[in-house]
């Protein structure tokens, strides 16, 4: 009797390890995107360490089959296929909750004000002077500012913050600004032969200027310049995060110039690598669909001409991602909201087929990942850039958005061709400072460091159209910046090999 009970206690336990191990050994197969046969399961748990041979044989072979056979084992062992390094068993491991989140105040979905009255301009505008006058007024080595008015009677150098009017250039090269506060203006005199007249001023931004009125109080000599900017002692402190964020801007479902073979090999490259890599955060800064009316003739370049078609494509798409990697997902100046920024998130109506690992967010917006902070935006504010500085190009995305760092402001110019909605809080104004700063829009791809400030231009899932051949337009896609969160590495992997 005592025989029989302890003979099934061990049966018992023989089967509850096996089932584990059977377990262990299809979660490594998933996670490496491959598919075992029967006899394939039944060869690999009928080795002394399934887990070990598991780990070993799959991801020297995994890197070109998605079906293994008994056979593809056998010749594995014999040396047919890649020799694999030494067993290191590799358990599956249990991925810890993500760490994700849209920082308060920073997003308009549902938050917006604007009524299109006069009282809407006003305080958008008050909103941009408050903060970017702040930040100013807390630099080290811009002292203590007082009013325009006042500063303007007195006859010593003085110490002022203004919104830039207006901006021109005498006939003699010299340049004359119009700057206002709150309650009074001023014209400041920049000599053509000072260091100063090479700097770019934009209307609307807010500087803070130092210099001494003429004799007249009509004109403010400027001597120095000081701008909001990114602290230079601002620096990346290494964390210890293992994680990984990913960027895949502009991917422009719709369009018959979509890159569907670039994007199903990157779904591929994230299927066998995100999880041992700790990939596990995903943002997608617009022009997630290609859109419907966006340019004159669009419509011979969709492919899909139906918008909700686009975005229940788009959802396809995106299944693909392997499910471990939360999204973050924000609109573009070709998505189905409105046009002005700053942007609230895409609708219900477009989303319903979203998988719950997509968060949705507007256009710009700031988010903590795993204590990270990114400001992600994406980027119609370049065009009025590239149109109004004349050093600044499509060519060089990095360039204008480190222009946007030392003004703390993504599109400061207001009424050209970018839409600004007035609300009652500048939304494209950078209060904090950001640990990464990302764009899409150009279809550039590009990455550098500001400050401590890790500045990215996340590419584009879209070959060249007719439209940007018309305007030389040469786009640089189906590249992915990923950003280690704890080193601040930046790896650009490009899937057009």
């Amino acid at each position: 009797m005592y025989i029989t009970l302890i003979d099934s206690l061990i049966l018992c336990m023989w089967n509850e390890t096996w089932e584990h191990m059977r377990t262990d050994v299809l979660d490594i197969a998933a996670r490496l995107g491959v598919l075992l046969s029967p006899d394939a399961l039944e060869y690999i748990l009928s080795n002394s360490d399934p887990v070990s041979f598991t780990n070993t044989a799959l991801s020297a072979l995994s890197s070109d089959k998605m079906f293994i056979k008994r056979a593809d084992l056998e010749n594995c062992l014999l040396g047919d296929a890649p020799i694999f390094k030494s067993a290191v068993t590799d358990a599956p491991k249990n991925k810890r909750h993500t760490d994700i989140e849209v920082v308060a105040g920073t997003d308009i979905t549902g938050n917006s004000t604007c009524e299109g009255e006069i009282t809407d301009f006003t305080n958008y505008f008050k909103s941009r002077y408050d903060i970017l006058s702040r930040i100013i007024a807390r630099r080290s080595d811009f002292g203590v500012g007082i009013p325009i008015e006042r500063a303007m009677r007195l006859d010593r150098d003085v110490r002022v913050i203004g919104m830039i009017y207006e901006v021109n250039v005498t006939k003699n090269g010299h340049i004359i600004l119009t700057i206002e506060d709150s309650d009074s203006n001023c014209k400041v005199f920049i000599s053509k032969d000072s260091p100063l007249s090479g700097e770019s001023f934009v209307t609307d931004e807010v500087v803070g200027i130092v210099g001494k009125p003429n004799s007249r109080k009509d004109l403010l000599i400027a001597e120095e310049v000081f701008r909001p900017d990114v602290p230079r002692t601002n620096r990346w402190e290494p964390s210890d995060s293992v994680a990984s964020v990913a960027f895949l801007s502009d991917i422009h479902i719709g369009s018959l110039t979509f890159l569907e073979d670039r994007w199903q090999k990157m779904i591929e490259w994230l299927k066998q690598n995100a999880y041992n890599a700790d990939l596990d955060y995903l943002v997608l800064p617009g022009d997630v669909v290609d859109g419907i009316g966006i340019f004159p003739g669009q419509e011979k370049e969709l492919i899909i001409s139906d918008i909700y078609k686009q975005y229940e494509s788009l959802a396809e798409h995106l299944k693909g991602i392997p499910d471990h990697i939360k999204i973050i997902m924000q609109p573009g100046n070709h998505d189905a909201v409105r046009l002005a920024e700053p942007q609230p998130a895409l609708g219900n109506i477009f989303t319903k087929n979203f998988d719950s690992n997509i968060v949705l967010a507007g256009n710009p917006v700031s988010v903590k990942i795993e204590g990270r902070s990114i400001l992600t935006y994406h980027g119609k504010g370049i065009d009025d850039w590239v149109s109004n500085v004349q050093k600044l190009s499509y060519d060089n995305p990095i360039g204008i958005m480190e222009e946007m760092l030392k003004r703390r402001h993504m599109a400061p110019i207001y009424g050209q061709r970018n839409a600004l909605a007035p609300e009652r809080k500048d939304y494209m104004a950078m209060e904090e400072v950001p640990d990464i700063f990302v764009t899409g829009h150009i279809h550039g791809a590009g990455t550098s460091e500001y400050n401590g400030v890790k500045t990215i231009n996340a590419s584009a899932w879209q070959n060249q159209t007719e439209y940007q051949k018309m305007h030389n337009f040469n786009p640089d896609p189906a590249i992915m910046p990923i950003v280690h969160l704890g080193t601040g590495d930046i790896m650009m992997k490009s899937f057009m090999e």
